[in-house]
């Protein structure tokens, strides 16, 4: 009888021995995954920073760098680390020679020539940033009409997605009245519906407004709620007491004053995280744009990305340049509202 605490003294160590192990393969498995997943990242903003002649000739490294070079009697020889002797020097290649062999010289002394196997000798680099390759892209294109577009389709959008998604998500989570549910349901199954079934009625509804060719078809729509911004806020208003709704209305507050003064404050988190989904979808969005779209002028940035990469194929550093200013928004709003927009998916997702 003796030994059963120290059994259980045991068995609950091992247990918690366990769950430590457990635990940090875990964060190594993804810390694994996050290294992984941020090698296209580090290559777009490397790529970025690069010059031309770097991306024929040296394009297998992430670092921008470009040879050591010294110059001898008016010409310019890449400089190599090489063992002469036993001791390692900083010599010029003068020139290559046969059979993967090279000629290595001191600077001070270039006449005095070794031959050495070149793939045995290490070449210098220096560090080579071109910051420039940014102001070029830019200006290669009416980069910042294309952003003026983008942020006036994304801000406005998504202005007329929250109110329109709060009205909507407020009545089906406060309000009862026969065939509520099944009304709801029926809001959730336009989410099956691909959005290539409704394009040629829509275009030609959009087309006899005389909207094609403007922003408006890109802007107008969010203004009507759509299902999957609807179902978080109302996961996340059915998580408000209705206690609150009551003391209100006691105080005299109507159905609008208590959406505004009582649920959409404290649905706060909720708001933040379809937002961000929003701002995500309408940066990005190149099908409708392309759709509706056909003047250069009214372009958002991921159709003029798109026909930049086409035209500038070759210039791969201008290409990924404007790749990087066009992800920087999202991953800076991502980064400020991290905790927020984490609280209201937990929530949105598990209550109600």
């Amino acid at each position: 009888m003796k030994r059963i605490p120290g059994f259980f003294a045991w068995l609950f160590g091992s247990v918690q021995g366990h769950a430590l192990f457990f635990k940090g393969i875990t964060t190594l498995l993804l810390a694994a995954g996050a290294v992984i997943i941020m090698i296209p990242l580090a290559f777009m903003i490397s790529t970025s920073l690069k010059d031309p002649a770097q991306l024929r000739t040296d394009n297998n490294t992430l670092i921008p760098r470009k040879p050591q070079t010294v110059t001898i009697e008016g010409e310019s020889y890449n400089l190599y680390q090489v063992a002469v002797d036993g001791v390692t020097r900083e010599w010029a290649m003068i020139k290559k020679a046969p059979g993967g062999m090279a000629f290595f010289a001191d600077p001070a002394r270039p006449t005095e020539q070794v031959q050495l196997k070149l793939s045995e000798q290490t070449a210098l680099f220096r560090l080579d940033i071109h910051w420039e390759n940014y102001a070029e892209a830019v200006t290669a294109m009416p980069f910042l009409k294309y952003l003026g577009n983008t942020l006036l389709v994304t801000f406005v959008g998504m202005a007329g997605m929250l109110f329109s998604s709060s009205l909507v998500a407020y009545g089906f989570s406060r309000f009862r009245a026969r065939w509520l549910n099944v009304f709801f349901l029926v809001l959730l199954s336009t989410i099956m519906l691909p959005s290539q079934v409704r394009l040629i009625p829509l275009y030609v509804f959009f087309q006899n407004l005389g909207w094609v060719d403007s922003l408006l078809p890109l802007i107008v729509p969010q203004f009507f709620a759509n299902a999957y911004d609807v179902f978080l806020l109302r996961q996340f208003f059915m998580s408000i007491p209705l206690e609150l709704d009551d003391a209100a209305r006691i105080d005299g507050a109507n159905p609008l004053q208590v959406l505004l003064h009582i649920i959409l404050p404290q649905a706060r988190p909720a708001l933040v995280s379809v937002g961000i989904f929003h701002f995500l979808y309408a940066w990005n969005d190149f099908y409708e744009p392309l759709i509706f779209l056909h003047s250069r002028e009214n372009w958002t940035l991921a159709v003029g990305l798109q026909t930049f990469d086409a035209i500038y194929t070759i210039n791969t550093h201008l290409v990924m340049a404007v790749s990087v200013l066009m992800i920087v928004p999202p991953i800076l709003l991502f980064f400020l509202s991290q905790r927020i927009f984490t609280q209201g998916v937990v929530i949105s997702g598990v209550k109600g």
